[in-house]
């Protein structure tokens, strides 16, 4: 026996820091040594795979563990292990220390450096054929780790076999494991610095995982799907999406819709990619954004803790049928954007927390590494390693399945470190700015619209931070868009009064005006606002009678549609859902057998559809020159009226919203030409389940200055209603 007795010690009890150095075929002191460890080995032989010669090697120890000297040989050579096991069988073993590292040194240093955009190539787990030898390359970041392995179906996860080695000081642990195939179950063995205890760790570069309790990360090759959305990813490429109508549904997949016929479980990818196609087509939305679709183990999160961010959730199908049906929008001409959670992580033993016994991917000090709002943890940004795995997951979605964009969730926490923190540590000037997340977020942009032209970076972000879609380069952070929070809350507080004591609140309406330049925003009611409590959309219509209340809605959606800016409206909204979104059911489509809710739909789809065919309308959608006041101050009617302009500065629409129940005749109307003004959506016409009051299908303004400009109509105004009005030369 040429190890000595220690060493072999180290090796049986999976104690050793560098197995690479044990394990294999190296030259030695008189010769060369070879060496495996092999589960279920009885007996071994060295086969050289040039001279075909095979020598039985001594066993060292019953758990699989045999050693070979061979005098006088200088050159190493080719070479694989045939075993007979304990039943009989005889197998061919290739050694996995007898392939190089699959990492550049460019790559390592990239990685150190924070920068490598293809990271995901290598890191996690990866299907190869080596020289002609099928099999699986595994890579995980645990520098602090003594000692990783990975185990899984292949090797009976015991973690004395597969010992992976270390590619240097980077902390990076590898190793390549012939014969382990596609869909079996694994993850790493971690031994920390300072714990005897081994124990279990998901691989965070994951495609794919199985379901809880036991969450472990599978082997998968994401080859073999033929994409069919050329068409699209060049329209994409091609579109300015500043100036070009969005108008977004927002989607909790397992709860948007769910199939009676079979207990009523959840759609599948597949099915989910059919059925959204053609309601948001036939709805005028031009994107779906999900709810976030990364593995989480948790239900009740809705996918806002996650634990596997290169991987689609295992809930719906595997990652291939998630990238079906992402093209099947695609052909449908929708646009897909998925909901990003780089801004904490949950505190899962499985996962990422204390990933090698360290605090590696968060902050030791729980002053910057937790989150108190939703008891999580905060990702440590200032670390290169950490910014890459979190850039590279941004990345991955777009390279690997084709999403459109991203909407980044809770950026305020990410921006600011005092952020609902009653102890906090200031950055080095002395300021609450998380001065590592922000340049995190700045890198990040960079690199997505860099890598990816059309690509969509949405933030939510809650405050006045400065910026937030202002280019990287005239030092913003570089978001396409932002939520305009502040004016879903004021519209919703707004509305929520009732009707005879809006007069005292009007300016919850106007006063966006004042900022809805200052940034690239998109109006938003989201799945935050129908829930806990909150009530529904319709319910926070501050009306007594409930078709009140559904004609104050439809007025509300149709002056979304034509107020400044991209538009987001979550699932169940556009129906006038009558409760609460709630995670584990589904839509209350059976509303739509009530004329009443299909008409919210309608003028929904109706506003959507104008938005979108004036392509004219959407493009100055950031221009202050697109927008203008009619009358903002008629506080005591509760009435708004502005002018929406194409960006020919001709074209131009008139929308008047009246949120009371009264009807207004011979109300005064200033507008900018004169001729025909064609009442393009009434939200209280009869189609709508409204009150058919209106102006019979148009106005003609003639010489009749009011609202300082320079012609004027006498209009009926519908109660509780928004009309759009557009002007034609031709006159009436």
């Amino acid at each position: 026996m040429i190890i000595r007795e220690c060493e072999l010690e180290s090796i049986v009890g999976a104690r050793c820091a560098n197995i690479a150095d044990y394990l294999g075929l190296h030259k030695c002191k008189g010769g060369l040594v070879a060496r495996s460890y092999i589960i279920d080995a009885k007996e071994c032989f060295l086969v050289n795979e040039k001279t075909r010669e095979k020598t039985q090697m001594q066993k060292l120890h019953e758990s699989g563990l045999f050693e070979l000297f061979m005098p006088r040989k200088r050159a190493l050579f080719k070479h694989h292990f045939e075993v007979e096991d304990y039943r009989g069988g005889i197998r061919k073993v290739y050694d996995s220390y007898a392939f190089e590292s699959q990492f550049s040194e460019f790559e390592i240093y990239l990685i150190g450096k924070g920068d490598d955009r293809k990271i995901y190539q290598k890191m996690g787990s990866h299907p190869y054929s080596i020289d002609g030898i099928e099999g699986v390359s595994f890579a995980v970041w645990a520098p602090t780790a003594r000692r990783v392995s990975v185990v899984g179906d292949f090797n009976g996860w015991d973690g004395r076999y597969n010992q992976m080695r270390p590619v240097g000081v980077s902390g990076i642990w590898e190793i390549f494991v012939p014969g382990a195939k596609v869909g079996q179950k694994y993850k790493y063995e971690i031994l920390a610095a300072s714990n005897d205890t081994p124990f279990l760790k998901i691989d965070p570069y994951a495609v794919y995982f199985e379901a809880p309790p036991n969450n472990s990360s599978i082997i998968w090759s994401l080859e073999g799907y033929e994409w069919g959305d050329d068409q699209w990813i060049k329209r994409r490429e091609q579109t300015d999406w500043a100036k070009a109508p969005v108008s977004v549904y927002e989607v909790h997949l397992g709860s948007w819709m769910r199939v009676d016929g079979d207990g009523g479980r959840q759609l599948s990818y597949v099915e989910a990619g059919e059925k959204l196609s053609e309601y948001c087509r036939q709805m005028n939305f031009t994107h779906v954004e999900f709810l976030p679709l990364s593995e989480y183990p948790f239900p009740g999160s809705w996918g806002y803790q996650v634990t596997g961010f290169y991987a689609p959730t295992h809930r719906y199908g595997t990652p291939q049928q998630f990238m079906q049906m992402v093209d099947t929008l695609h052909k449908n001409g929708i646009g897909v954007i998925m909901d990003w959670v780089p801004a904490h992580f949950p505190r899962d033993s499985f996962a990422l927390a204390g990933y090698d016994g360290s605090c590696l991917y968060e902050h030791e000090d729980p002053r910057l590494g937790s989150n108190p709002d939703w008891g999580t943890l905060c990702f440590n940004y200032g670390r290169p390693e950490v910014s890459n795995f979190l850039m590279g997951s941004a990345l991955a979605w777009f390279d690997r399945f084709h999403v459109d964009g991203l909407r980044v969730d809770a950026v305020a926490s990410m921006l600011y470190l005092n952020f609902s923190r009653s102890q906090w540590i200031p950055n080095r000037f002395g300021g609450a700015e998380n001065l590592e997340a922000i340049e995190f977020l700045k890198h990040t942009n960079d690199a997505v619209h860099g890598e990816f032209k059309g690509a969509l970076m949405i933030a939510e972000e809650s405050t006045t931070f400065e910026g937030v879609t202002k280019p990287t380069k005239d030092g913003g952070l570089g978001f396409d868009f932002k939520w305009n929070l502040g004016w879903m809350h004021d519209t919703l507080d707004y509305m929520k009064e009732n009707p005879v004591n809006r007069k005292y609140h009007h300016n919850k309406i106007t006063f966006p005006s004042m900022f809805q330049f200052t940034e690239k925003f998109m109006l938003v009611y989201s799945h935050d606002e129908v829930v806990h409590g909150k009530s529904p959309m319709v319910g926070k219509m501050g009306c007594f009678d409930w078709n009140e209340k559904l004609a104050n809605l439809r007025a509300l959606y149709a002056f979304m549609w034509f107020w400044p800016g991209k538009k987001t409206l979550f699932m169940g909204d556009e129906i006038a859902q009558s409760t609460e979104w709630r995670y584990d059911g589904s839509v209350e489509w059976h509303l739509l057998d009530f004329d009443v809710h299909r008409a919210v739909q309608s003028v929904v789809r109706d506003a959507a559809g104008l938005y979108k065919a004036d392509r004219g309308l959407a493009a100055n959608d950031f221009n202050p020159d697109g927008f203008k006041w009619i009358n903002a101050d008629d506080g005591n009617y509760s009435v708004y009226s502005f002018l929406r302009f194409d960006d020919d500065g001709k074209t131009c629409y008139a929308v008047i919203s009246n949120f009371t129940p009264v009807k207004r005749q011979e109300y005064g109307l200033g507008l900018p030409f004169k001729g025909k003004w064609r009442e393009v959506l009434n939200t209280d016409a009869l189609c709508y389940c409204g009150s058919g009051a209106g102006n019979c299908g148009g106005v003609e303004a003639g010489e009749l200055p009011m609202n300082n400009l320079p012609y004027g109509a006498l209009l009926t105004l519908p109660p509780m209603s928004t009309l759009v009005l557009k002007h034609e030369e031709t006159p009436l």
